[in-house]
């Protein structure tokens, strides 16, 4: 492929007389562009790319500033050469598959769904199809992706754990959602059956969480190496045998989070088998998975800016389990 040279600027766009979907080509910071962030720099130059995915081909060593890997937030000077490599689209082999959808809400922009316990989101090790992303596939036939195998998905919840998600159909509301996710404007509340009670009604937990040392399947508190964790909680239902109902708001989206953090404090997810919540006592009911759900999500949308709220009531299966383990002391 060739090299397209040129200077970035209002009456001199970079990308006139280019083909976008060129491999790759060099770029002229003008006058103009002085002091500006790398990623919006490129946004403004490349239309057809999300400053996500941008961002992204920058901290991969796509995008070079005089020839030097740098990162997205980088400070442009007048005169500087930018060389952007474009990698070619990767040959998807997911499948599209007729996975039945609960769909809440659905425009040209998002989707918003019921997950159910069981399903896992997108293509992973031992899971190659069968996942929520090849049913998306399906119904949507093309979505945008932050990551490879993972169209349309901005956040996850871990395969037994039920309820909401958001589904990202378009390049700008995968950009803007991804964004709100990151910079904590997506309120999100879950409900959790507890094996054992926390020592207060209601709290607040700031715990860093990162790769467990020895395990690395799984997550732990990492005080020095983790990544700022926080949880909040409130026992809404006190039950038999020192169980209990919590509600349960996350400011951060860990890696399984609200379960690592609820057992640092003894009090694992009812039916968790990593993080000790497995349900030993045969006069307990039967529990086939972590009894976490995502009952809730508020955000703004993508695209029009208007409040989105829903919720949904708990999954059938924890409010069976509720009903056969009978209340406590309230």
């Amino acid at each position: 492929m060739g090299i397209v040279t040129g200077s970035a600027g209002a009456s001199s766009p970079a990308t006139d007389g280019a083909d976008q979907s060129s491999s790759q080509f060099v770029l002229t910071v003008p006058t103009g562009s002085g002091g500006q962030r790398l990623d919006q720099f490129l946004v403004a130059q490349l239309e057809k790319h999300s400053r996500a995915s941008l961002s992204r081909l920058i901290r991969e060593g796509h995008v070079l500033v005089d020839n030097r890997k740098v990162k997205p937030g980088l400070r442009l000077t007048p005169g500087q050469t930018v060389s952007v490599h474009l990698p070619p689209a990767p040959s998807s082999e997911l499948q599209a598959q007729p996975i039945p959808l609960d769909i809440l809400f659905e425009d040209t922009h998002l989707l918003v769904l019921v997950k159910p316990p069981g399903l896992v989101v997108h293509p992973a090790a031992g899971h190659a199809s069968g996942t929520l992303v090849n049913g998306l596939l399906h119904h949507c036939r093309n979505l945008p992706a932050l990551e490879q195998g993972r169209p349309g998905i901005v956040h996850r919840l871990d395969k037994d754990t039920s309820g909401i998600m958001v589904v990202a159909k378009s390049e700008e509301a995968l950009a803007r959602l991804a964004d709100d996710f990151k910079q904590r404007r997506v309120a999100k509340r879950y409900h959790a059956i507890l094996l054992r009670c926390p020592a207060e009604e209601s709290g607040r937990l700031v715990a860093p969480i990162g790769r467990h040392p020895v395990h690395r399947k799984k997550m732990a508190i990492r005080p020095a190496r983790g990544r700022y964790a926080v949880t909040s909680w409130e026992v809404e239902e006190v039950l038999a045998r020192g169980l209990c109902l919590v509600r349960l708001s996350i400011e951060t989206g860990r890696t399984h989070q609200i379960r690592v953090h609820m057992a640092s404090l003894g009090c694992p997810v009812a039916g968790d088998q990593v993080y000790g919540g497995r349900v030993t006592d045969k006069s307990l009911p039967a529990v086939e998975r972590q009894l976490l759900h995502a009952s809730e999500i508020r955000f703004n949308h993508p695209v029009t800016g208007r409040n989105m709220r829903f919720s949904i009531p708990l999954w059938p299966d924890m409010t069976q389990f509720m009903e056969q383990l009978g209340g406590g002391a309230h």
